[in-house]
């Protein structure tokens, strides 16, 4: 896995940058409940998609969270005071405080399904009665695009994904949210080149093919036999994750059936 500290200085530029951020942001917006007044953004990053979310919320108090020190204080520039370094597995805020949750480009990471399914669990927590819970899922399959690229690449060891949609939504139901909406967006200049693709695999962007891997040459080498090396393939398209905690069961005068059932 990647060396999220070490990747901070590049992490935007290697990632399409703000138009990719600003994508990201709409498509998070668009499965936030009307009302909603405060998010947390779980695994922030650079802040580079949370300052989005931000700006273009209409009124949108949003709180930004990442585990990795360098990463979070690139975001604290962009949103001073609204950014905590904590692990997304142990969130350190109340039960039901935001009235959405988002993860964006988080869940792909996690090796362990234990691990998984705290976050998700943890997201489900701080979340309110009546909130979202909006994450991206199947990163990896978004990124096969059909190209001379993929061919190469689906050679690879296999891995099973940690973020496919259906194990998250079966986590998301273990928490007692329900789905509520799914949306997708561009990864706006995020598309491959044979050159690019070679350098992502000597640094350790491919899981399966970690520096040092046997079979990371022969990929490289067959990476560089393809034409165009510098011409980027098409753009990834993410799919985004909605799931909704339900609000508390009433009867006719308003009060919670709990409270019926202790009367």
């Amino acid at each position: 896995m990647l060396d999220y500290d070490k990747e901070a200085e590049r992490y935007d530029a290697s990632r399409g940058g703000e138009p990719r951020a600003a994508a990201a942001a709409e498509g998070v917006l668009s499965l936030v409940p009307a009302g909603t007044r405060t998010l947390l953004d779980v695994a922030c990053g650079t802040g580079i998609v949370t300052r989005r979310l931000a700006a273009d919320g209409d009124g949108l108090r949003v709180t930004g969270v990442d585990r990795a020190p360098v990463m979070a204080v690139h975001a604290a520039a962009r949103l001073p005071g609204a950014v905590v370094l904590a692990d997304g597995r142990g969130l350190p805020f109340r039960d039901g405080e935001f009235d959405a949750v988002s993860s964006v480009w988080l869940l792909h990471l996690v090796e362990d399904p234990a691990d998984a399914q705290r976050i998700v669990a943890e997201c489900a927590r701080v979340l309110r009665p009546g909130g979202a819970y909006v994450t991206t899922v199947d990163k990896g399959a978004s990124h096969n695009v059909g190209s001379d690229i993929d061919v190469v690449l689906a050679a690879r060891p296999p891995r099973p994904a940690s973020d496919a949609a259906e194990v998250v939504e079966s986590y998301a139901l273990g928490c007692g949210l329900v789905p509520a909406g799914e949306a997708r967006f561009p990864g706006r200049g995020q598309g491959r080149s044979p050159r690019r693709a070679i350098a992502d695999l000597r640094r350790g962007w491919f899981v399966t093919l970690p520096p040092g891997h046997p079979l990371a040459d022969d990929f490289a080498v067959r990476l560089a036999a393809l034409p165009d090396q510098d011409r980027a393939r098409p753009d990834p398209v993410f799919t985004l994750r909605a799931f909704r905690k339900p609000l508390p069961a009433t009867i006719p005068d308003g009060r919670p059936l709990e409270e019926q059932s202790g009367a």
